[in-house]
């Protein structure tokens, strides 16, 4: 078989199948992705990287709600480039799985018109439902919903182009319209739970020579941003509080200070300085840990240690990180939005909070803390639900190299 993987970050969701299908002697593995991101990325064995740069940057005078559509063209145009010397060599993929959202996949179709497209279809654009205008603190306006309608068109020309779909969760499939969720397959990227399982003896280092563990009364908030997009301002506000609540606490927030998704404070360089100016004063700095990016082996040590794991989102994509957190055997607490509501049960396998109730978050931390039995009983119940229905190498990984190979099968002969 010979296959195509295009992630603008690759190989972003096809990192365990570059690996596995790179191993695999019977298949040609070629990827695609952008020069910057290539760069910072391990090589994967077996797999050729392509990395392709775009000709030049989105012009200054285009309307707005245009600029994601010319940068999506821009690289799908790169892209395009480096297919046709693929084909001229002889490479034409039986397979090609591609993440749309950011254009490298508009034109795919036009170079390999035989070839199968498998694309990954992470998030539709809604101006009402999900992320748009959730949060009162930041109202929506006309502008926002006009944009955003605008942005899916790369995700709607790259849905006709595609002969199936695949998507992590039900509610991610649920934003997309009937049109798309009919060539959906819903199936997670898959959780290692052989790396994230329980550990009494980690321990997780602090910049000041120290090192935490199980004995020490951990809570921990991971976002890859800090942002509001992932409830970073409903978490600060409520530490004054959690603070004085637990006096022995150690707080330790893992992300970096750039959004993901939203944008930064109007009056500050980040939401980590401006939520700090306006909490500063009440809380004690010598328990609070900003550790910001970490090594893996750091992140997995931290949600072994975590005594109660905070996780809050928009009704977005939901973060990897949560799912990691239940099978490394950290009690998670929660906001009761979409994302989560899929995979926590309140008080089940987690406990589920009001997303803007930040004394809801506070008591639900706290019954946690004080209540062993109770956490030990969401832990167990935790990891289960992630074995059971999220383990990478024995129900994700299988489920998604069972669809390509099916997809990527030649079509049948008709009858002669």
């Amino acid at each position: 078989m010979k296959l195509l993987l295009v992630h603008q970050n690759f190989p972003g969701q096809y990192k365990h199948l570059a690996a596995r299908f790179g191993a695999d002697p019977g298949v040609q593995v070629v990827a695609i992705g952008e020069q910057d991101n290539l760069s910072k990325r391990p090589d994967i064995p077996g797999v050729q990287r392509l990395a392709y740069r775009v000709a030049r940057e989105v012009g200054k005078e285009i309307h707005p709600y245009l600029r994601n559509i010319e940068a999506a063209v821009l690289r799908g145009q790169a892209v395009a480039r480096i297919a046709m010397q693929l084909r001229a060599k002889g490479f034409v993929p039986d397979l090609i799985c591609a993440h749309p959202a950011w254009g490298e996949a508009l034109y795919l179709r036009e170079i390999f018109p035989d070839s199968r497209i498998l694309a990954f279809f992470e998030f539709y654009y809604l101006s009402q439902g999900a992320d748009m205008g959730f949060d009162p603190e930041f109202p929506a306006t006309l502008d926002d919903h006009l944009r955003i309608r605008t942005w899916n068109m790369v995700q709607q020309s790259s849905f006709f182009s595609a002969d199936a779909g695949i998507t992590p969760t039900r509610w991610q499939a649920s934003v997309y319209p009937a049109e798309f969720q009919a060539k959906m397959n819903i199936i997670h990227d898959g959780i290692d739970t052989d790396t994230l399982r329980p550990n009494p003896a980690a321990r997780f280092p602090l910049s000041d020579g120290r090192f935490l563990t199980r004995s020490d009364e951990v809570i921990s908030f991971i976002s890859r941003g800090l942002e509001p997009y992932r409830g970073f301002h409903i978490f600060m506000r409520a530490l004054p509080d959690l603070m004085r609540r637990r006096p022995n606490a150690q707080i330790v927030i893992v992300g970096g200070d750039t959004p993901s998704y939203g944008r930064r404070p109007k009056d500050a360089a980040n939401w980590r300085e401006y939520l700090l100016r306006e909490i500063g004063d009440e809380i004690d700095p010598n328990r609070l840990h900003f550790v910001g990016k970490i090594p893996y082996p750091g992140f997995v040590s931290l949600l072994q240690i975590s005594r109660a794991h905070v996780y809050l989102s928009y009704p977005f994509v939901l973060s990897w990180s949560m799912l990691e957190a239940m099978a490394a055997g950290a009690p998670v607490i929660a906001s009761r939005t979409p994302p989560v509501t899929e995979f926590i049960r309140h008080e089940t396998n987690g406990l589920l909070f009001d997303f803007f109730d930040r004394q809801a978050l506070v008591e639900a931390v706290c019954r946690a803390l004080d209540d062993a039995d109770l956490s030990q009983a969401l832990t167990r119940s935790a990891r289960q639900t992630i074995v059971e229905g999220y383990d990478l190498e024995r129900v994700c990984l299988p489920a998604q190299i069972k669809l390509m190979q099916a997809l990527a099968r030649p079509l049948a002969e008709p009858n002669q």
